[in-house]
């Protein structure tokens, strides 16, 4: 896959806004890295067959609450309605996640997906 396909689903499963903002963020020094995650995760994992964007957007969720990504949590809570979770879907992976990776981390991780629907919501 390319750096375009890349954007492609990455501005698709994370909307336009975030891409945007993240572009014009961009530095001298983040610059490679953003264009490896564009090409990389976006343009060759994301774009793989093996798994649908709803079963990605799950994985995802558990990998971040399991090393406590919580800002990028946020993100990913608003990609998986995007790829057609549903709001009992992404409590549901949370509530897998206590048994995991632990309570307090699915504690904290209902904490900021209750803060992220609620502000969908609005």
């Amino acid at each position: 896959m390319s750096y375009d396909e890349g954007m492609k689903v990455r501005r698709e499963v994370l909307g336009d806004a975030h891409v945007d903002r993240a572009e014009v963020a961009k530095t001298e020094l983040t610059r490679d890295f953003q264009a490896f995650i564009t090409s990389y995760a976006w343009g060759e994992v994301w774009t793989r067959p093996g798994l649908d964007r709803r079963s990605r957007s799950m994985i995802t969720l558990t990998a971040l609450i399991a090393h406590g990504h919580w800002s990028e949590l946020e993100l990913h809570v608003r990609a998986a309605l995007r790829n057609g979770l549903t709001r009992e879907e992404i409590a549901e992976v949370i509530l897998q996640t206590a048994v995991y990776c632990g309570v307090p981390a699915a504690n904290h991780a209902f904490a900021v997906a209750d803060a992220v629907l609620t502000e969908e919501d609005q």
